[in-house]
């Protein structure tokens, strides 16, 4: 058993997790729950292993989100502010181009309006990438706090979302389709604090001997 534990790898996507969000004064949380993960492995079997790494990928997530907080508050919390109001300046510019070009190009549009169609039902795709540009910007000045930045301000955006689908539900009825869609705003800001985060753990070197 003990052999076998020796080719066994904790879950990827749980490893990962972990990773995005662990600090670079707490790096030993990976090797301490990969030892006690063999060690269970070799003693309980591979499958309760892998409950117990979830498990703890959970507590150790929300342990290393409070501590991004408690270490560095001030500057957490104004790369959260600043990306809060970077995201209100710059969600409308996707809609405010296509207004300019439309009024512009009036002519065009009215004897190609399929490509208008197009270009309208790409603007989802638009607001979505400016939600991942305003993600990564947190991150990046979020240094060492990407993940901790950019779920604040998910969290944030999904508190308006919430409060906003729940005015909508009391004065009409609910489009569940841009329901479902206002979700993904806050996912894309967390996606691009996740991509600043795996490019910094990329690029960080190797410590001597390893």
């Amino acid at each position: 058993m003990t052999l076998q534990a020796d080719f066994v790898q904790p879950p990827r996507i749980a490893s990962w997790l972990v990773n995005l969000f662990t600090l670079s004064e707490e790096e030993s949380i990976m090797g301490d729950l990969l030892e006690e993960f063999l060690h269970i492995a070799s003693k309980s079997g591979v499958a309760i292993a892998r409950r117990w790494y979830w498990r703890q990928t959970v507590k150790t997530i929300a342990h290393l989100f409070g501590a991004g907080f408690r270490i560095a508050p001030w500057s957490t919390t104004a790369a959260v502010v600043g990306g809060f109001l970077l995201l209100g300046f710059v969600s409308g510019l996707p809609d405010k181009l296509l207004s300019a070009v439309t009024d512009r190009y009036l002519a065009f549009w009215s004897t190609h309006f399929r490509v208008y169609i197009w270009v309208l039902n790409g603007m989802s795709i638009a607001h979505l990438t400016v939600s991942m540009f305003v993600g990564c910007v947190v991150a990046w000045a979020a240094k060492g706090r990407e993940m901790v930045a950019t779920m604040t301000l998910a969290l944030l955006r999904c508190a308006l979302i919430g409060a906003a689908l729940v005015w909508v539900a009391t004065h009409g009825p609910m489009d569940f389709a841009w329901m479902l869609w206002s979700c993904a705003d806050p996912f894309a800001i967390v996606i691009g604090g996740a991509i600043v985060r795996t490019r910094r753990s990329a690029a960080k070197p190797l410590p001597c001997g390893a």
